[in-house]
């Protein structure tokens, strides 16, 4: 099963993400700050297939931050966004083909986005850089 990291300070949406992922068929890890994310990023530990992240995070970082992070490691790596007040951010300050989700979402739309980023069949080609 892929690893997803999980980056949430809401414990009740925290528990909710890894719910669905869980039954969307994805085994996941919980960083509570953005610093915490990076360093399991950067460390190596653990081989994530994605990244699902707030982006009003505790700690330093934001979830654009992790995001870039995330691409240092992996210019490819899978990014998906969750907000309630900053997506219409996303088109400025998300990495390119990544997916941003507003809060409140469905289960189902989490799932698709993670297994859309995972396999490779993003259709949605935004933000990218020229939009920067």
């Amino acid at each position: 099963m892929p690893f997803i990291l999980v980056i949430e300070d809401d414990d009740a949406i925290q528990s909710f993400v890894e719910d669905v992922l869980n039954e969307g068929g994805f085994e996941t890890a919980v960083a509570r700050t953005g610093e915490e994310a990076v360093t399991l990023l950067k460390g190596g530990l653990v081989t994530y297939r994605g990244l699902v992240t707030d982006i009003n995070l505790l700690g330093r970082f934001n979830g654009w931050e992790v995001a870039r992070a995330a691409r240092e490691v992996d210019p490819s790596f899978p990014v998906v966004y969750m907000s309630g007040v900053a997506a219409d951010e996303w088109l400025v300050k998300g990495v390119p083909n990544s997916i941003m989700l507003q809060k409140p979402f469905a289960p189902a739309q989490l799932v698709t986005a993670v297994s859309n980023l995972v396999n490779g069949c993003l259709g949605l080609k935004a933000p990218d850089d020229a939009a920067r």
